[in-house]
């Protein structure tokens, strides 16, 4: 076992995708390959903050273990010890689930 240690940098966040629904309301069950992927999920890591042209760093507004909505394609798809997790930018998080 790795237990690899990842920090993003500037304006990226690691996000671990919550898991999608296993059932329809009506009791039916979804295979895997017809399940769309959540679009859900917990901030991981974040990175230092946006560096503007200025030089100026803005600290980003996500932090971890925040509950977030991200776009359908958003981010990048990575494994870190062997589980899928997504590095994106903080531009591509839609919402915090409050």
């Amino acid at each position: 076992m790795s237990n690899m240690k990842i920090r993003p940098l500037h304006d990226r966040v690691i996000v671990k995708r919550m898991e999608g629904e296993e059932k329809t309301k009506g009791g039916i069950i979804i295979p895997d390959t017809a399940k769309e992927k959540p679009v859900e999920g917990k901030v991981i890591a974040v990175g230092s903050g946006k560096v503007l042209e200025n030089g100026k760093k803005v600290p980003l507004q996500v932090k971890e273990g925040d509950r977030i909505l991200f776009g359908k394609y958003s981010g990048t798809e990575v494994k870190i010890d062997g589980e899928e997790h997504l590095i994106m930018r903080e531009d591509d998080i839609i919402a915090i689930v409050e």
